[in-house]
């Protein structure tokens, strides 16, 4: 798998079991839409919840207190909510009149329930559920959870909460449903000294006398139980004021001012957003806390009034953070700001539409972005979006943007890129079809149309084609509720009257199932030729375009649309000629697909070669840096096998090279941000690509120690080279750096570092010393993780041996993905047979999209070995020098 120019905001990569792709015609609209899904009976609804917590940090047990207020719907002789790792002192229920009865109470760990029933059935009418009981508090983000952290005072605890999916059930008992929305009334007894923070204001604070205070906090709007939140610990908080809300981030003491630029960026969002979507932000406030340690689940967390992000996407840290840093701080808290509306105003009804959160926030923060930051240049950042997407879109194992879910862990595996950035695809090119005007238009109607309400896909639609006069539900449709990806075959015809006659064919791109009937689509496409754009849109498989020009054509000109292009060779030859003149963004386009049709013997592997050599030394610094991510991922094929390997190199390096001494080792007064990320891109790839001069500079500058030679932007790049290329001596020593270390931050990237050495006996003490206790409960699996980027087969052994141990230091969300994806990048056939006797072990059967997905990249990169290098060797030798 290559890298590429991927959003931060991508943040979880999973799936579910094989869908079938099989059939040739789009799926027919839907004439009504079924039942959303529930796990719990219908009869009984809730509408308030009154909750009471003392949390216990120092034993990591809890007390609560919940009166819920609800809604009988039907005579019931029971009512059923959910509970985790919860049990119950008592139970009381009373009626709006008569006495309150007492229930006898079942609790179901395995289905997550506690089932209260009664002596005879409940008539329907307004009741309230009064219970007393204990849970626990967990080190993994599952629930509420703690997280230790050094300090220059010494270590400490703070606790916080991630609710997202399903996971609100193991702090309070509760409907724990999207659609089962209700307002909360929610007060924490903590340690007196200590900060406590939730969705809403607190309305008071009472000193207890023993240690204690007691806060309150105002009611909350009708909102989802995934987005209550609660967390206390050694906290300061900073404000400032956008369009009368109260703006703030909390850290923990000491780190308030490597917030700033979050603050500062979240009051500019807020200001857009209120704008955009024609609904002011209805919360009095808007905080984002940030919480040291890490998670194999997420990054950051929407709750509604109360963002949760971890501080390594959060904080700047001037000793280690980057301009590429900066950039992600501002996309993820525009990912997580425009949840406040598309996601916590407006929910989707069940986690089938889990899409309607995430695809539209993470083309919101795209769109943000560039809007209120063009010196980044992030448009082009929407291509690697694209394609982290098409990446899983291209085997057999994806599935729908829409996907019928039915547990708590199918649910957990929907957090992946075809909900994330295959939504944000669709949506891009929707935009491009409709016009912004319309587009918005049509959002502004869904948010005021479903306010505090939950909606399906379709809803979205209908308001969209009303405000934009086109038949989006059809387009809309085929992209969303059939899985895979569009291929147009493009034949041009002579230039005649000064246009071009393309004929389209529509067929099917993939990577693992050569010959298979595609399926239809109706695609828009937009191809220009050195004058106006042209648009149509190719249905039934087949269609024409006359394109002004007689250049060469640009098929997905601007590469709004969600689909591969096969050029026929003589038109490949002209855009390879004339790849300087095109805009930068086809340039990565036509690269990604001329990568993606090469390693799938679609057309030439080598083409890719061919447009690297023609790309200026002076192309936009994120060509480059793609560019630089491909060549790494080239290389990787070639590992164990160093004679070819080498020859590669030789020509990687040439290529990066010369690009590398324009920019330059150190940062000039006045240089474009793109300039500097590329900086960093090409040190580590270099350094990955074993470039002496970039290795032994790295050395020099790491043994100097000074902020001359290792500013902050270049730290982690300079020691993630030495780290790679680290012999025994140096292993001990950054080991030594990071038990010293008292900053988190900091800390965790050389946990990180410690697990990225290539030399195979140094990733096992990586291994062997994610299992102790020193690196910190949350950066253990992260370790592995990083150990299987250069050794998957190692790194997979070694997790499946010691499976107990690492299912403790993985948050529960993640684990039936988390073992597949140590082995994603394995080159052994073998590993296919592992990873299935893996999942037949111990992954349910309806929750295995994650191992099939590596088995199917796994099985890909074998042949790609096999298949695609030779033509890559063949170019190498006839383009030696």
């Amino acid at each position: 798998m290559r890298r590429t120019l991927v959003t931060a905001v991508a943040l979880a990569l999973a799936g579910l079991s094989a869908v079938s792709t099989a059939a040739p015609a789009a799926p027919a609209a839907p004439t009504s839409r079924p039942v959303t899904t529930t796990q719990l009976p219908r009869n009984v609804v809730p509408t308030h919840y009154d909750v009471a917590i003392t949390p216990d940090i120092a034993k990591l047990t809890l007390a609560g207190k919940a009166t819920i207020t609800l809604q009988v719907l039907e005579p019931t002789p029971s009512i059923t909510l959910n509970a985790l790792d919860m049990a119950f002192a008592s139970a009381t229920l009373t009626p709006a009149k008569g006495k309150a009865l007492t229930p006898k109470i079942a609790v179901d760990n395995e289905a997550q329930t506690a089932t209260f029933t009664f002596d005879k059935p409940l008539a329907p009418g307004q009741y309230r559920l009064a219970l007393d009981y204990t849970g626990k508090i967990g080190t993994q983000a599952n629930g509420l959870f703690a997280i230790d952290y050094d300090t220059a005072a010494g270590n400490k605890r703070a606790l916080f909460t991630q609710f997202e999916n399903s996971d609100a059930r193991r702090m309070i008992p509760s409907w724990d449903e999207p659609a089962h929305k209700a307002t909360f009334t929610l007060q924490a007894t903590v340690p007196t000294g200590l900060m406590a923070v939730s969705n809403m204001p607190a309305s008071s604070a009472k000193d207890l006398g023993n240690g204690t205070t007691r806060v309150d906090f105002a009611p909350s709007p009708k909102m989802s139980t995934y987005l209550l939140f609660l967390s206390v610990g050694d906290f300061e908080r900073a404000t400032t004021q956008a369009d009368g809300v109260e703006i703030g981030v909390v850290t923990q003491r000491g780190a308030i001012d490597q917030a700033r630029f979050a603050l500062d960026s979240s009051a500019d969002v807020l200001r857009e957003y209120n704008d955009y979507f024609g609904t002011p932000y209805p919360l009095p406030k808007l905080d984002n806390v940030a919480s040291p340690g890490a998670s194999q689940f997420f990054s950051a967390m929407e709750n509604w009034g109360a963002i949760f992000t971890f501080e390594h996407t959060l904080l700047l840290d001037p000793s280690i953070s980057t301009q590429s840093d900066k950039q992600r701080v501002f996309a993820v808290a525009a990912h997580e700001i425009a949840h406040q509306w598309f996601g916590d105003l407006v929910t989707m009804s069940w986690w089938d539409d889990l899409w309607l959160n995430e695809g539209f926030a993470t083309w919101m923060a795209s769109r943000t972005t560039q809007k209120l930051h063009p010196e980044w240049n992030t448009q082009l950042e929407a291509i690697g979006s694209r394609e982290s997407a098409m990446t899983l879109d291209s085997v057999e194992s994806t599935h729908p943007v829409v996907q019928h879910v039915e547990t708590v862990e199918q649910a957990s595996q929907a957090f992946d890129s075809i909900t994330y950035q295959k939504g944000s695809a669709v949506i891009r090119m929707l935009e491009g079809y409709v016009g912004g005007d319309a587009w918005r238009t049509g959002v502004r109607s869904y948010m005021k149309a479903h306010a505090y309400g939950n909606t399906v896909s379709d809803d979205l639609w209908r308001e969209i084609q009303s405000a934009a006069g086109k038949p989006v539900l059809d387009i809309a449709h085929d992209f969303t509720l059939q899985p895979g990806i569009p291929m147009l075959r493009v034949a041009a015809g002579k230039c005649t009257d000064g246009k071009t006659t393309l004929t389209l064919t529509q067929d099917e791109f993939t990577r693992d199932r050569p010959g298979k009937t595609p399926l239809r689509w109706r695609v828009p496409v937009i191809a220009q030729a050195g004058g106006e754009p042209a648009r149509t849109v190719v249905e039934g498989g087949q269609g024409t375009l006359d394109v002004p020009g007689c250049g060469p054509v640009v098929v997905n000109a601007g590469q709004s649309g969600y689909y591969r292009t096969l050029y026929a060779p003589a038109q490949f030859a002209g855009l390879r000629s004339n790849f300087a003149k095109l805009d930068a963004i086809d340039q990565l386009g036509v690269m990604n697909d001329v990568w993606a049709l090469g390693m799938a013997g679609l057309q030439s592997s080598s083409d890719y070669l061919d447009l690297v050599k023609a790309t200026p030394r002076d192309a936009d610094p994120q060509i480059w840096g793609d560019i630089a991510g491909s060549l790494q991922s080239l290389d990787a094929y070639y590992r164990g096998d160093a004679q070819r390997q080498a020859k590669f190199r030789a020509f990687a390096i040439a290529q990066l090279s010369p690009v590398f001494a324009r920019v330059g080792w150190d940062a000039k007064p006045g240089e474009a941000d793109p300039v500097k990320v590329l900086r960093t891109d090409l040190i580590e790839a270099l350094g990955a690509l074993g470039d002496r001069d970039v290795i032994g500079e790295s050395r020099r500058r790491y043994a100097a120690q000074d902020s001359g030679a290792l500013p902050g932007e270049l730290r982690r790049s300079v020691l993630g080279v030495v780290a790679r290329h680290a012999d025994a001596a140096t292993w001990d020593r950054l080991h030594a750096a990071a038990k010293s270390e008292k900053t988190p931050l900091v800390k965790d990237d050389l946990y990180m570092l410690l697990s990225s050495a290539q030399d195979a006996a140094l990733a096992q003490r990586a291994l062997e010393l994610a299992l102790t206790d020193e690196p910190g409960a949350t950066n253990s699996a992260g370790m592995i993780r990083t150990v299987a980027g250069l050794h998957p087969d190692l790194a997979f052994d070694f997790a499946v041996a010691h499976r107990e141990q690492v299912d403790a230091k993985v948050d529960s969300t993640s684990r039936s993905r988390y073992y597949p994806r140590l082995a994603n990048n394995s080159l052994d056939p073998a590993m296919v047979g592992k990873l299935k006797a893996y999942a037949d072990k111990y992954v349910a059967t309806g929750s295995r999209r994650a191992t099939e997905n590596a088995m199917a990249n796994i099985t890909y990169r074998v042949g790609v070995r096999k298949e695609r290098l030779p033509a890559i060797d063949a170019w190498l030798a006839k383009h030696k020098g």
